[in-house]
Formats: structure tokens, sequence, C-alpha cells
């Protein structure tokens, strides 16, 4: 086996149960509850905002411009499955475009993450199918490998593993590492979620937010309001 060249055909993904209770969660509700340090990089943005992206995670790591392995996870990827890109973040060449998003669409797959570049932009802007990147280039793909397929990856500040729950909204990407308590979580961020659906709602009908917090940090720090 040359180095460098895995690819691992299978994994053990949650069940579809679990991954729909995140289902019409905000992105930043789910950060919140999970300490704010579990979103991927701002610099991947979705090419269609008005889409929600959920799925489970199928990695694949690639030299930077490569998308030989990418081609392969097409059609090895599941239904509900979203292909995680690792392609070291470079900008200098696409590695994804409209035909290869329609064939994945085609295939069921949930959606399309890549920590690079894709061209296409405005197809993309276009389909009923999520796709979030770091740029747009017309410069075409390298298909050299070597890499890596459903292993650990780094993505954008965040490591994914796997059948990893990624999450994904206009305001970008988060990730869920799924375990034991991870249905406890989702109803968790639910209830949040509907905690500020309420707010909303006083605001909105009310003109009222009520935040007695504000007062008790000012005092804290030690402010003083000077007439």
């Amino acid at each position: 086996m040359a180095e460098g060249c895995r690819i691992k055909r299978d994994f053990e993904r949650p069940s579809k149960e679990l991954v729909e209770m995140f289902r019409g969660i905000p992105v930043a509700n789910i950060d919140d509850n999970l300490g704010r340090i579990s979103a991927v990089d701002s610099s991947i943005y979705p090419m269609n905002p008005k889409l929600r992206l959920l799925g489970t995670a199928f990695t694949v790591n690639s030299p930077a411009g490569d998308n030989l392995l990418f081609h392969k996870a097409l059609d090895m990827a599941k239904p509900g499955d979203v292909i995680v890109l690792a392609n070291k973040g470079t900008t200098d060449r696409s590695v994804c475009g409209e035909i290869m998003s329609t064939y994945a669409k085609s295939r069921g797959i949930a959606g399309i993450i890549i920590d690079g570049c894709v061209r296409d932009s405005y197809a993309l802007s276009e389909m009923d199918f999520p796709v979030y990147a770091k740029g747009v280039t017309p410069n075409g793909p390298y298909k050299n490998g070597p890499g890596e397929m459903n292993f650990p990856v780094s993505f954008a500040g965040i490591i994914i593993y796997p059948g990893d729950i990624i999450v994904g909204d206009a305001d970008g990407l988060i990730v869920v590492h799924p375990d034991e308590n991870t249905a406890e979580f989702a109803r968790k961020v639910k209830q949040y979620h509907e905690g500020e659906e309420k707010q909303l709602e006083g605001i909105l009908t009310r003109g009222e937010w009520p935040r007695p917090w504000v007062d008790g940090l000012l005092e804290q720090v030690g402010f003083e309001f000077i007439d």
C-alpha cells in the first residue's frame, strides 16, 4: 500500500432518528450549547445561503487542489452523508462544480463541504443542494492522489470524524460528535431555541426583552452611572 493511500469502506453512523433531532435548529444555537468552540472557521460559507444542511460526515483527506479521491467518494457515500473534503484550505484550484454536485444530489448525498474552492458558482447558488466552500476559482483540479477516506480529518479548524453530525445554515457549519448523551443534548438545544423564539415574540408583540444579567454584570465590573 502506498504511503497515505487508505480507503475505509464503511464506518458506524448515528441513527437517522438522532440526526433528525437537529433538523431546523440554527447552527448558532447549537454552538452556544457546545461552549462556542465547535463551529467551522467562518471562511467556509454556503453557495446557497437559503438552504440548510444536515447529515453524517463522510470524510476525505486529499492534497491541495486534488479531487481524485473525491470522485470515488461520490460513488461510495450513502444517502444522508455529507462529503467532507479536507483540501488544505487551498484557493488555487476548484475541486467541485455543477456536475459533481448534481451527481451527489442524484445519489441522495445530503451535501458537500470543502475547505477549498468550487467553480460553477452561479449554478451552485441556484441548486437545491447545499455546498459549502472557501472560495471560487475557474482553475480545475489535479487528479493525482494520494489521500485517505473515512479517517479523521482536520477541516477549517475543527477535527471531523466519520459519522459526526454536520449541521449547516446561512451562518456556517457546526460539528457534533455523537455519543450516548447526544439525544439529551439535542433536546436541550431545542428548548434553548424555543426560548429564543419566545424572546423574539416578546420583542415583537410587547416591546419587551428583560435581561437582568446586564445590570448585574455592569455592577460586578464596577460601572458608574453619571447623571
